[in-house]
């Protein structure tokens, strides 16, 4: 009986194949729009992971002043190598701790030059920043000791300086510093703020405090969290030593910021899962729409075969027959707008995610709840036509013209 149904709407369906088509529009492109724009925002959330997790696992960043963004507050004072010593020995669960100092410079090799930032620091700083040496060393002590001109360079300074080849034993000049390069990173790509981890050079941090910033002055530290620890732990007891150290009063707020880069990633995953939430739900307004246009159509239907209703029922047709056929053409309809839909969204989204270069992790349960809701909006809106259909007197309408 059922099957009998469905090929009777099949058959009424490819009966006016364009008028059927325009009808299921809104459900193909609801349905498509939500499962592109669902497909999209888990390829942007795991970028965004997974560039934070570039960044180091279990990473506290520690900074002068209250502020938030880039730079340094002025008016807080710096942090010294004593602060960073007294860390390394209190603080317990602590993978690395790395002093960081930064600096710009125009990096010159040969005849190429290339403005980049300095960061100088420790070889803590490759364990803290997760950074992978790709050919050459890192720091030895003695070039740490002595402030030796030597430099790690990343992957955008390398390309612009030296192209293609082994920049590892090669010497650059920095301003009117000439450095030796006994390194280079391995590439990491964009960070989640968008700005290229790649391109930096890192000299030991005696280095660039005497050559460079010309103070003993230390901007940040940065330090790695053992798996094991806790990091919110980490952060209390960061937060106690510095106080004392900074002889800040019971009263008197925090002249710096500890900032924890789990904290980082929860914000800005949740900001994009937050934002496609909205999409996708303002995308979802039109399977309504195309609810609606199924419904005028199924109603003009029912106008139409009028006598064709009323001869099925002066034979003995009951109502809940003929309303299951309204019903569902109505519900084949709308499921054939969600498997289009579903194909399109797939097709689509796959060359989308591949032109912005995300991952493509299309969301199954959210393609099987597009796919239901898409044949629940077929029973909604073909509900009150077919029950109308089911009322037609069989004399008036076997009367209708």
């Amino acid at each position: 009986m059922l099957f009998n149904t469905i090929l009777l709407a099949l058959r009424d369906i490819r009966r006016n194949v364009m008028r059927s088509v325009l009808t299921i529009l809104g459900i193909i492109i609801g349905v498509g729009a939500v499962i592109t724009l669902v497909t999209i925002g888990n390829g942007t959330t795991a970028q965004v992971t997974g560039q934070i997790a570039s960044m180091g696992t279990n990473v506290l960043m520690i900074s002068p002043g209250q502020h938030r963004g880039p730079g340094q507050d002025s008016a807080a004072p710096s942090f010294t190598l004593q602060d960073v010593q007294a860390i390394r020995k209190e603080i317990g669960s602590l993978k690395a701790v790395a002093p960081v100092v930064s600096a710009n410079a125009t990096a010159v090799a040969g005849n190429k030059n290339w403005s980049t930032s300095i960061t100088g620091s420790s070889n803590d700083f490759f364990i803290v920043r997760n950074w992978i040496i790709e050919s050459g060393r890192t720091f030895e002590q003695a070039e740490l000791l002595t402030g030796r001109a030597v430099c790690v360079v990343g992957q955008t300074v390398r390309k612009n300086l030296f192209a293609e080849d082994d920049p590892v034993g090669k010497n650059i000049r920095l301003g009117k510093v000439s450095c030796q390069v006994i390194g280079q990173l391995q590439e990491k790509g964009q960070s989640s703020m968008g700005r290229d981890q790649d391109d930096l050079i890192v000299m030991p941090l005696l280095t660039v405090q005497r050559r460079f910033s010309g103070n003993r002055d230390v901007a940040g530290i940065q330090l790695s969290v053992e798996d094991s620890g806790s990091t919110e732990q980490a952060t209390e007891e960061l937060i106690i030593l510095l106080r004392k150290r900074r002889h800040l009063a019971d009263s008197e707020e925090d002249n710096f910021n500890v900032r924890d880069t789990k904290e980082l990633a929860a914000m800005l995953t949740g900001t994009t899962k937050t934002m496609t939430a909205l999409l996708s739900a303002v995308a979802a307004v039109s399977l309504l729409v195309g609810g609606i246009g199924i419904m005028n159509i199924m109603l003009v239907s029912v106008t139409e075969r009028t006598r064709e209703i009323g001869i099925r029922l002066a034979i003995g047709a009951f109502e809940h027959e003929v309303m299951l056929q309204f019903l569902t053409e109505s519900v084949v309809l709308s499921s054939l707008g969600g498997i289009v839909g579903i194909i399109i969204a797939l097709i689509s989204s796959y060359g989308i995610t591949l032109m912005l270069e995300l991952p493509f992790l299309p969301d199954f349960q959210i393609i099987i709840i597009a796919f239901l809701f898409s044949a629940a909006v077929g029973v909604i809106f073909g509900y009150f036509p077919a029950l109308k259909a089911a009322r037609l007197d069989p004399i008036d309408a076997l009367r209708h013209e």
